[in-house]
């Protein structure tokens, strides 16, 4: 008995203590989380199907994740305070032992002793006779007060301590779940980082013929890279009509190679004022200049000259640029004196006399070119006391690269990432049209290639479009079928057998992969800080930006591709 009424009056001691200093814990607020749980299960089950976790998205359901956490944490923090609380009444209890061991002596004493015969015979008078039994009575009834009370606050403390006990069973689960949720999530993160990397080497991969018909194929446009070429603009399909609708088309900004001076964004800038050393400035890396002597160097089919005699007869920009000052001109010639130095290793070589090299005529090209190449004599870019290779192109569609991210090229001190805008930012597609250096450039925004029987447009039919998708989930899918996804109207390269697009698709349905017959959703994700299409969304699919532009440039029919890192989809 001593030791039920001792561990009744621990029950209520510990209850007392509970209730009064832990904060309480609300079955609500852990529904509530374990809701939160079961909807970013959802999310993140959603991304890992969509195969591309938007960064948007991620970084949501982190936040999701970090506050879910700090709510348990929060939880836990109040479990160990009640536990450090209960401690603290044990300790409590051992020093109320004694008083506890003296009341239950002392009632049992007036239990055995206090009988009405005993208090009949002891007593004097019929008063005192009542006195002695209305004070046994209240004593009685106090003892009954008290264990009664301590019975009811057992039950009532049972009851508490079974329901915190399911409580932290159920935190238990959730932070388990929550744990698991976690990793998922980091998975997800790592492997979007990784994503572009993944597909070309593992998922997809061209086989180096194919990055090789892919580089024909690009060459066979005649891509102008010289501002002063007088070959034909890029045409802007947006407004023609190709004969036939909905069609879709695939725009690039920029044409290759897109590293260096900036030509028309060197004319955009002089157009504001800039001068010569601060245009190179924005190009070059590091760059500081130099006067170098007037060597010979050779070139090529005209034999040995001068490198100021050379410089007069290049056309690599046209001679009214100079309608408000000469800047963009002498940025010019100073980068193609560096250029001709460089790539001569000091007249050492022969440089030849197309694009490929710096675009040359022969003779005195004259007027402001002339004055720009006199009033620059000798002045060349240095890096690290050498002269640099100084490349350049026409139009970089906005952004210019270091050759470290240009494929099949090596790093350089010298070439520098550049977002080429007014503002030195870009944040749509409308931004960089209206603010880029080079938005005057006819190539700056292009969907590259015709076919005569449209219209001579680049427009693609949805099935068309339908047909590139299904190529890219067989490769993915059976990476010994690639060698069959080459353009259907034309033989196979190399004497194989090309599949055409309902070929693709039986080859599809036989993995129970379902092909698509038609596209009517598909749209880009483009990261503007790097200036590259990162992601394609296609009903539900997505593929990197650089996987959908290699299987679409080896596909699409007749001589339509895309030519760079970022661009657009526009429908009609």
């Amino acid at each position: 008995m001593k030791r039920l009424l001792f561990l009744f009056f621990s029950f209520v001691f510990v209850f007392c203590l509970t209730a009064v200093f832990a904060p309480k814990i609300s079955s609500d607020e852990l529904d509530d989380i374990n809701t939160q749980i079961n909807d970013l299960t959802t999310s993140l089950n959603m991304s890992i199907k969509a195969t591309r976790p938007l960064e948007s998205e991620l970084n949501s359901l982190q936040k999701r994740i970090t506050d879910i956490k700090t709510r348990v944490k929060t939880i836990e923090e109040d479990v160990a305070q009640k536990r450090k609380n209960i401690d603290k009444g044990y300790k409590d209890l051992a020093r109320q032992e004694a008083i506890l061991n003296r009341t239950i002596r002392d009632y049992y004493i007036r239990s055995y002793y206090d009988s009405p015969l005993l208090v009949l015979l002891s007593a004097q008078s019929a008063s005192e006779i009542t006195q002695i039994l209305a004070y046994q009575k209240a004593a009685a009834d106090q003892d009954k007060a008290i264990i009664t009370n301590i019975a009811l606050s057992i039950v009532d403390l049972e009851e508490k301590k079974g329901q915190l006990e399911i409580e932290q069973t159920r935190l238990a689960a959730l932070k388990t779940t929550l744990d698991e949720q976690s990793a998922k999530l980091d998975k997800i993160v790592s492997g979007a980082k990784a994503y572009q990397a993944v597909l070309s080497s593992q998922i997809a991969q061209l086989s180096a013929k194919q990055q090789q018909l892919i580089a024909q194929r690009l060459g066979s446009l005649n891509i102008p890279r010289s501002a002063a070429t007088a070959a034909p603009a890029c045409i802007d399909d947006r407004d023609k009509d190709s004969g036939f609708s909905p069609r879709l088309a695939f725009f690039t900004y920029g044409v290759p190679n897109r590293t260096g001076l900036n030509q028309y964004g060197a004319w955009g800038r002089a157009k504001v004022g800039q001068g010569e050393d601060d245009i190179l400035r924005a190009y070059y890396e590091g760059i500081g200049f130099e006067t170098r002597d007037n060597i010979t160097i050779k070139v090529q089919g005209y034999g040995e000259m001068s490198l100021e005699t050379y410089l007069l007869g290049i056309y690599e920009m046209p001679d009214s640029w100079s309608e408000n000052n000469l800047s963009a001109l002498k940025a010019q010639v100073i980068a193609a004196r560096s250029y001709a130095l460089a790539y001569t290793n000091n007249g050492a070589d022969e440089i030849c006399t197309t694009q490929s090299c710096q675009v040359y005529k022969g003779g005195d090209k004259g007027g402001n070119w002339k004055s720009a190449v006199e009033q620059t004599s000798g002045k060349v870019m240095t890096k690290d006391g050498q002269v640099i290779k100084a490349w350049y192109s026409s139009t970089h569609g906005g952004y210019a690269f270091p050759t470290s991210e240009l494929p099949g090229w090596s790093a350089t001190s010298w070439t520098k990432k550049v977002i080429d805008t007014t503002t030195g930012s870009v944040g749509s597609f409308g931004e960089l049209q209206s603010n880029a250096y080079d938005r005057e450039s006819p190539w700056f925004y292009c969907d590259w290639g015709s076919r005569s029987q449209y219209n001579k447009t680049a427009w693609l039919r949805p099935e068309e479009v339908a047909d590139i998708v299904n190529v890219i989930l067989l490769a993915r899918a059976d990476s010994s079928t690639k060698d069959h996804f080459y353009q259907t109207d034309k033989p196979h390269p190399y004497g194989g057998e090309v599949w055409n697009e309902e070929r693709v698709k039986s080859e599809l349905r036989s993995r129970n992969i379902t092909p698509y017959d038609t596209i009517s959703d598909i749209s880009v994700n483009v990261d503007f800080s790097s200036g590259k299409t990162t992601f394609v969304s296609v009903s539900g699919q997505s593929f990197s930006g650089s996987e959908f532009k290699d299987w679409f440039n080896l596909r699409a029919p007749a001589n339509i591709q895309i030519v760079g890192p970022l661009y657009n989809v526009e429908r009609k």
